[in-house]
């Protein structure tokens, strides 16, 4: 069951509809962000009705207690969660006294629209009372020019009659999580200023872990004309103003609000006044055209380089754009602390903390869209990390590195065993990240410096983590929980245990590469090198030779094998209807699990090894992970299962639009939003690279007439068009280049000024 809010548009998210029932859901899905901070699609003037209010800043968060009556040994010691920031979008309306709260007023000529080419919020309505109407219109973005600056612009216009309008814009820090204990207030008041520039500056409450407190500082200052009267005013966590206009029939006012917000992971506190004022002179200097100018422009040069254009099908349009554009709002890579958390800044769900998912999904869509130092920001994080996962493993008594599960500093602060601690199979995609770059970039800098001590680390866990079977003759991983996360404690997880073997392979391979001098410093020694090469040769895997399949994990078979279809539509999704005790007793699977680990190892598995593990997985597969569809279609596309490739980008590029899976009230699937393009790129234009070989093997899904992107590659500029009855590949920049088209090998020419095409007609 799918639930629409908004139209079809290729580069807009827009509606007409005034929804109250779904108003969280048309929240999550006019998000709006800059890497830096960002918020839901809440309204400035307010709104009475069910809502949740959400303003949220990169790097900011709360080590929540989790001791509880099962506390065990090693359990994590608190719950890292992103917190509800001060809301500084707020320009309340009255009118005649009257505040103006959609909730319950008549309002008619209603507007939303999300412009994904520009980074822009926009709203409209015509406000009714009486004979009185009165069109209000909004304006909101947050600068990718200026990560610390905020726009909000309020115009009213009477249509009939006249009226006393007053803009308040204020900041309020008076704000909580859905989520916190007991109505929990996670900030202090330190100081608050009212007048031109009115600022509040709070910080976050103290805790018992050492975590660091956050102080931020948010200052606003408002640009307004021909006013009637300005006041400034100030209460416990809140600084406000108001703006007094009086209008008649055909007058019009506006109020510009800016906002800088300032943080201590950036300025020190005793300086975060001085600096925000600073922001602000500069931008009310430039002026919001200036201002709004700046930033269009570094949008459309990110669009230039990303875009996806899909010819007729344009929910698919929309759905790749969506995609796109609130991944880039989330996370462009400036800054080497941060990393993509779940939600991003649309909601709380998930702690708001790094995730596998980011080096698992993300990293290969960055990749090919953005420069390679985005991708190396990634990687640098986790190099950044490398302390905080020795602790990891420390706490379980195990050595080498355990990266965590979840985390914001290094530290796993998630709160449940069986993801924490069960769900081990993260290292190994920490160390495919490492491999990914390398791979696709070929630059060996960072694999021969901070990789090769990652990759290490994780090996060193490994190797003491695994246990030697005496009866079975094999090394086994016992106790784990893979990527399908329906299943939790089970042994030999066909996933983690290839991925715990080629981690261990990479890393002796990767050793090769790199000077006596670093290997000295890692203290490795004969013994140890050889007990992962005796690992490598007799890890268990799992495998049903009737069924001529990698068995998930040890007792897999032994379930009842239904498949979807056997399910009650009423009773999906499964996560909302059964107990946890039913679905772990099921067969059916959250998200590719066997298929995962084909996926990342594409080339080491025959075709038939990859379709006769397709047919049998995927059928049992509810797709209740948003990670899930993108890796179901790019290898369904591998195997010219079309329909059903197609059928699942449309889950991943739409799953937010569409609601799939009935959540998307509580934040968009942020680390999902790579689902599409990889299903478009990896998936119906089969790009794959291996050896320093770039390979493609495209076609056009039926519904479509063309599609065409651009990609980076090793200091390479490609673009790639597909149309029902061929595909082009054109170098726009860069040296002469190798590439496999249909198994047929070619050269591109770097002549910019006039460049190659090839063209093949599609088989």
């Amino acid at each position: 069951m799918t639930k629409r809010l908004f139209d079809v548009d290729p580069w807009r998210i827009k509606s007409t509809n005034l929804d109250r029932t779904d108003k969280r859901l048309q929240e999550s899905l006019t998000s709006i962000g800059n890497g830096y901070m960002g918020m839901r699609g809440n309204f400035e003037e307010g709104y009475s009705g069910d809502s949740h209010l959400g303003t949220y800043l990169a790097g900011v968060w709360f080590p929540d207690k989790t001791r509880v009556g099962w506390w065990k040994n090693g359990y994590p010691e608190y719950f890292g969660k992103v917190i509800n920031a001060t809301n500084f979008i707020p320009v309340e309306l009255m009118v005649n006294d009257r505040k103006v709260d959609l909730a319950i007023d008549e309002v008619k000529d209603y507007e939303i629209d999300l412009d994904m080419k520009k980074g822009i919020l926009y709203r409209s309505y015509t406000w009714v009372e009486g004979e009185k109407e009165i069109r209000f219109t909004f304006k909101r973005f947050v600068s990718v020019a200026t990560k610390e600056l905020a726009v909000v612009e309020v115009t009213a216009e009477v249509l009939k009659g006249d009226a006393t309008i007053i803009f308040i814009p204020k900041m309020d820090g008076n704000v909580k999580n859905e989520d916190s204990n007991y109505e929990e207030n996670f900030w202090l008041e330190m100081k608050r200023v009212s007048g031109e520039k009115s600022s509040l500056t709070t910080k976050t409450i103290e805790n018992p872990f050492g975590v660091e407190q956050f102080t931020v500082t948010t200052m606003m200052e408002s640009s307004a004309e021909n006013y009637e009267r300005r006041e400034f005013s100030e209460g416990f966590m809140q600084v406000e103003e108001k703006i007094t206009y009086k209008l008649v029939a055909g007058e019009k006012a506006k109020v510009t609000k800016y906002v800088s917000v300032l943080t201590s992971r950036d300025v020190q506190p005793e300086n975060q006044e001085a600096v925000a004022a600073e922001i602000l002179d500069q931008a009310l200097a430039l002026g919001v055209e200036a201002v709004e100018a700046e930033h269009i422009a570094i949008w459309e040069e990110r669009w230039h380089k990303a875009d996806v254009v899909i010819e007729g099908d344009a929910e698919s349009q929309q759905g790749i754009r969506f995609s796109i554009f609130q991944l880039f709002s989330t996370y462009y890579g400036e800054d080497n602390r941060l990393n993509i958390g779940p939600k991003g800044f649309t909601g709380e769900k998930y702690g708001g903390a790094t995730y596998w998912d980011t080096e698992a999904f993300i990293l290969p869509m960055y990749l090919s869209v953005a420069d390679e130092k985005v991708s190396e920001q990634l990687l640098t994080y986790r190099h950044n990390q490398l302390p905080g996962a020795f602790h990891n493993a420390k706490q379980q008594g195990l050595q080498g590195a355990l990266y965590p599960m979840v985390t914001f500093n290094g530290i796993e602060s998630h709160n449940e065993w069986e993801i924490t601690f069960e769900e081990i199979h993260r290292n190994s995609t920490i160390a495919y990240a490492i491999y990914n770059y390398t791979n696709y970039t070929g630059d060996e800098t960072f694999l021969t410096t901070e990789g090769i001590e990652m990759l290490v680390a994780i090996s060193r866990f490994w190797a003491d983590r695994v246990h030697f079977s005496k009866r079975n003759n094999h090394y086994m991983i016992h106790g784990v929980t893979g990527p399908n996360e329906y299943e939790n404690n089970i042994n030999n997880n066909w996933y983690t245990n290839t991925m715990a073997a080629w981690t261990l392979r990479y890393t002796l391979e990767s050793l090769k590469k790199v000077s006596p001098i670093v290997v000295n410093e890692l203290h490795l020694k004969d013994e140890e090198t050889s007990k992962w090469e005796d690992i490598i040769e007799k890890m268990y895997y799992p495998h049903d030779d009737e069924l001529n399949v990698f068995v998930q994990h040890d007792t897999f078979l032994d379930k009842d094998l239904l498949t979807t279809t056997d399910l009650d539509p009423t009773e999906r999704p499964i996560n909302q209807h059964w107990s946890w005790d039913k679905i772990l007793r099921s067969c059916f699977i959250k998200q590719a699990d066997v298929l995962q680990g084909i996926y990342y190892l594409n080339d080491e598995f025959t075709l038939e090894e990859k379709e006769a593990n397709f047919n049998f997985y995927e059928p049992m597969t509810v797709h209740e992970s948003s990670l899930s569809a993108s890796i179901h279609a790019i290898l369904a596309a591998e195997l010219d299962k079309k329909e059903k490739a197609v059928e699942l980008y449309a889950r991943t590029a739409r799953l937010d639009l569409d609601n799939y899976n009935n959540d998307t009230e509580d934040g968009l699937h942020i680390t999902s939003m790579s689902g599409g393009w990889l299903a478009i790129v990896q998936g119906f234009a089969g790009m794959r690279t291996f050896n320093g070989k770039l390979i493609f093997k495209p076609f056009c899904p039926e519904n479509w007439t063309e599609y065409n992107f651009m990609i980076k590659y090793r200091g390479r500029l490609l673009h790639i068009s597909v149309t029902q009855e061929t595909v082009s590949v054109r170098l726009e920049e860069g040296e002469p280049l190798d590439l496999t088209l249909y198994d047929q090998e070619m050269v591109l020419s770097d002549v910019v000024e006039s460049p190659i095409l090839f063209s093949q007609t599609i088989k």
